[in-house]
């Protein structure tokens, strides 16, 4: 990406508006600001706290607002009481962090299409839109994120807008750089690539990578650097809460399998045998269990086996990369970046964009974008665009021309 100068906003308020505001993840995005703003907890699994990025420009943690949309009504402090019951927060945190929790909770506004809703796609995008410009304006924020954590949806009818892909319209037409965290739809619905590019706006996604995948791209690689022939990679998932049951329908499971599969592929070279289940295990809450089998061949065809096993709170896991993501989000539209943001691969199975697929790789393009952010170098592939309200009408007036092809329902 290539970037105009622009010094970083110290003091300035930067708003995160997240899809799926009131569930498992977004509640300890908020929770989880609040306790390390606070000093009560340290900023652990946050790449952006490191010492590589030091001097990048990015939002101060005590900085950032929460907004966001949801069609459940929990509110956050209830949500996290649930959470500390489940051992995903730390007993008590909620109460001591509960101002903040109820501030971001005032501002998460009814999402949708809701059963009976008689909206069209383009009243959606525009009620959305207002939501996420309204919240802009009356926090005082210099620009916000809006940033897609709600649950995996199936792939979308052909010619049809899915709710996740009306919210990243919505944000577009809002003017804010969108970071899609799940592999949902999002910006990849064709009705949405010109408006995107003509948004002049940051972007990144798709569907974060927080545990078997994350050891998949760092194991894959070792076994072609070391020349040792895999010949079949399986894998189950156990998992419970909202994800679960959202994976339970299995065209949203195929959407999420497909990321870990593209891993595999990219990293050994070719694709090769092996599934993905995953299954729905309500007792485990949001913790959750993946474990793969490796069958491979050594000197001599000598035959081998690996097995791993990632247990882990699938929040915990997510929360400061949502949090790292829109801080560098920010940070690349305060410089002026516009278009897919490859350099992020870091944080995705499905990245957007050009870049490798290996960790230790995409880790060293992350390294060299926190050096573009604080002016180290002045260019790279990629495209610069305006960004804040030239962005916003650029996306305001395209989006609609691109739904004139039929994308409606």
């Amino acid at each position: 990406m290539s970037a105009s100068p622009s010094a970083p906003s110290h003091g300035s308020r930067t708003g995160v508006w997240l899809i799926g505001a009131r569930g498992s993840v977004a509640t300890t995005v908020v929770a989880g600001c609040a306790a390390v703003t606070a000093g009560l907890h340290p900023a652990t699994g946050m790449v952006t706290e490191t010492p590589d990025f030091a001097g990048a420009g990015l939002p101060a943690l005590p900085s950032l607002v929460f907004g966001g949309h949801d069609t459940v009504d929990c509110p956050l402090p209830k949500r996290a009481e649930a959470l500390a019951d489940g051992g995903v927060l730390p007993h008590g945190l909620p109460s001591a962090v509960g101002a903040e929790l109820a501030a971001a909770d005032r501002e998460i506004r009814p999402g949708g299409p809701l059963p009976g809703d008689t909206r069209d796609e383009r009243e959606l995008i525009a009620a959305f839109a207002a939501d996420i410009t309204d919240f802009t304006r009356r926090t005082g924020a210099e620009r916000t994120v809006v940033v897609n954590v709600a649950s995996t949806e199936p792939a979308p009818a052909e010619g049809v807008l899915p709710a996740s892909s009306l919210y990243a319209a919505a944000a577009l037409r809002a003017g804010c750089p969108y970071v899609n965290f799940t592999p949902s739809t999002g910006l990849h619905h064709p009705a949405l690539a010109a408006p995107a590019e003509a948004s002049g706006l940051p972007y990144a996604g798709r569907d974060g990578k927080t545990g078997q995948t994350l050891l998949r791209s760092v194991l894959g690689p070792m076994f072609a650097q070391r020349a040792l022939a895999v010949r079949a990679w399986s894998g189950t998932n156990l998992l419970g809460g909202g994800d679960g049951a959202a994976l339970a329908d299995p065209a949203a499971a195929a959407a999420k399998n497909a990321g870990k599969e593209r891993v595999l592929a990219d990293t050994l070279g070719a694709p090769v045998e092996g599934e993905v289940h995953i299954d729905d295990v309500p007792a485990l809450g949001d913790w959750k269990t993946a474990w793969d089998h490796i069958a491979f061949d050594g000197f001599l065809g000598a035959r081998m086996f690996l097995q791993t096993t990632w247990q882990g709170c699938d929040s915990s896991l997510a929360a400061p990369l949502v949090l790292d993501l829109a801080r560098l989000a920010a940070r690349a539209h305060e410089r002026g970046l516009s278009g897919p943001l490859g350099e992020l691969g870091f944080f995705f199975k499905d990245p957007v964009g050009e870049g490798p697929s290996s960790l230790a790789e995409q880790y060293a393009e992350l390294k060299r974008f926190a050096g573009r952010l604080r002016g180290e170098e002045a260019g790279s592939a990629g495209s610069a665009g305006s960004a804040g309200s030239a962005g916003a009408s650029a996306a305001a007036g395209s989006d609609g021309g691109a739904l004139e092809g039929g994308a409606g329902r």
